[in-house]
Parts: C-alpha cells; sequence; structure tokens
C-alpha cells in the first residue's frame, strides 16, 4: 500500500511542477478553467461533459508528456542537435495538434449557446 501511496504521489508532484513551472500549462489551466466554468453556466449534457472533459484531459496529458521529453533532452544535451529538436518539435505539435481539436469540440458545443445568448 505504501508503494502504491508513493507512486500516487510522484505523479502528483509531477503534475504540481508542470502547473507551476511551465508557461503552456499555466496556460492550459486557466482556459481549462474557464472552459469549466463555462460548461456550469451553459449546463451542457452530460455526453458533452464526458466530451469537454475528455479534450481538456487530452490536452492536460499530453502537455505532462511535453513537458517530460523537454526534460529528458535537455538532461540529455544543452547544444543544439537535430534530434533533440525533433523531439521537442514532435512532442510541443502533438499537444498543438490536440489543442486545435477541443478548440473545435468546443466551438461545436459552446457556440451555438453562445450565439443563442445574443439573439
Amino acid at each position: 500500500m505504501q508503494r502504491l501511496f508513493s507512486s500516487f504521489n510522484h505523479a502528483l508532484r509531477g503534475v504540481i511542477y508542470a502547473f507551476l513551472r511551465e508557461r503552456n500549462m499555466k496556460i492550459h489551466g486557466a482556459v481549462m478553467l474557464l472552459i469549466l466554468a463555462a460548461a456550469f453556466f451553459f449546463k451542457v449534457t452530460p455526453l458533452e461533459w464526458a466530451v469537454v472533459l475528455l479534450a481538456i484531459g487530452l490536452v492536460i496529458a499530453l502537455e505532462l508528456i511535453n513537458t517530460a521529453v523537454e526534460a529528458l533532452v535537455d538532461l540529455y544535451t544543452q547544444e543544439y542537435r537535430h534530434l533533440a529538436a525533433v523531439a521537442k518539435d514532435v512532442a510541443a505539435g502533438a499537444v498543438l495538434f490536440c489543442s486545435v481539436i477541443a478548440l473545435i469540440i468546443g466551438l461545436i458545443i459552446f457556440l451555438p449557446r453562445i450565439i443563442a445568448l445574443f439573439e
């Protein structure tokens, strides 16, 4: 049981580290809070909640992986290396791709409700 608790503790430390030290994670966190507030405000359906939470979870998870890739590359080398740059760029690209998909999901769910507010 102690090893299980220790594993959760290490994972939580990683999440906290990323939220405290990574600029993009702070941005994702702020957007996440806005989206969650909007979901409550607009009273989205349970299925829409599931989709919104899945999109948020994927973006945050990929940003955590991106942070880990960057840390590992920096641990390996501080000088420019083409493959190190590729690793960092591809990890960042995964976050960007997922963020764009999450944005599209958000527009599909929230845009009709926002438009309805102004009609």
